[in-house]
């Protein structure tokens, strides 16, 4: 029963995929006039950036020629390795298929049409992206928005990618992460990913979508809550009286997640899906601007 309506909203979500390229699309029209936009220079042709081999780098890509010039080893890359390539994710497990009443969407929806909104104007700035778990190379120019869409249409269809945490990659150094979800996993196991990929050079971008009513809880009276990842129904007779704690208790999370992405040189936002994504999406990309320079 919960696998096929599992299936069903997945199909629904791919169904909407469409329009919500469109609505992406128009987003970032309306955000690039905000930016200076950047492009950079050699975009469609390949160059070749060496430099001196790290642990961690596989031995493939070491320049044996090269390395013979010195005493050390240098590794090749191709230009959109070494030109700070941006990848890509969004949530896409249970929860963040919630919608409340004060909401026009559920998170999955929003947090999809910002990640396009951001490959959008990625594309326009000349930079490489690529989605985060689907080993694809980072490409940029026309065509890459319309793969990326269509990567997530497979996704959504196939409902292959439910975890709430993003995948471990070994991505290309000074590459830089956005992740888009609504980062409820216990604040350990994130932790420990987030700092990962930070050890490995990677600078990161924290985007957490929020209900309007997961954040005020509204409700009033007796309420029953039901999980969306198979947690047991809770049962509170005056919600009322357990608003002040929970306050505190999401006030507390918030905190814990400044911190970490503090803690590690990356940078964290909140954004409600009852609010504008221009406003979210044009600090995002400002974001991203200033690592890439």
């Amino acid at each position: 029963m919960q696998a096929a309506a599992t299936r069903q909203r997945a199909e629904q979500l791919a169904a909407t995929l469409p329009p919500l390229l469109v609505a992406a699309d128009r987003i970032a029209a309306t955000v690039a006039q905000g930016v200076h936009g950047r492009r950079r220079v050699g975009v469609g042709e390949t160059f070749w950036q060496f430099r001196q081999y790290q642990p961690g780098d596989p031995a493939s890509k070491i320049d044996w020629r090269q390395s013979a010039k010195s005493e050390r080893v240098f590794v090749r890359e191709h230009e959109w390795e070494a030109a700070q390539s941006v990848w890509l994710w969004r949530d896409e497990s249970p929860s963040m298929r919630y919608a409340s009443s004060m909401a026009p969407c559920d998170k999955v929806e929003r947090a999809t049409v910002l990640l396009l909104a951001t490959a959008a104007l990625l594309v326009r700035a000349g930079e490489f992206t690529a989605l985060l778990g689907f080993d694809r190379t980072p490409t940029t120019g026309r065509g890459t928005l319309d793969r990326l869409a269509a990567a997530l249409h497979r996704d959504a269809t196939d409902h292959a990618h439910d975890s709430s945490l993003p995948p471990s990659e070994l991505l290309p150094r000074y590459a830089q992460l956005v992740l888009i979800g609504d980062f409820l996993s216990p604040i350990e196991e994130l932790e420990t990913l987030l700092k990962l990929y930070a050890s490995r050079g990677v600078k990161g971008h924290l985007l957490q979508i929020v209900d309007p009513a997961e954040e005020d809880l509204p409700f009033k009276g007796r309420t029953r809550f039901h999980g969306l990842e198979g947690e047991e129904a809770c049962t509170i007779n005056r919600v009322e009286s357990v608003k002040l704690a929970y306050d505190e208790r999401f006030a507390a999370r918030q905190a814990a997640l400044v911190d970490l992405s503090r803690s590690i040189g990356w940078t964290f936002a909140s954004h409600r899906t009852d609010r504008p994504p221009q406003t979210s999406l044009l600090a995002l990309y400002q974001a991203l601007s200033d690592e890439l320079g």
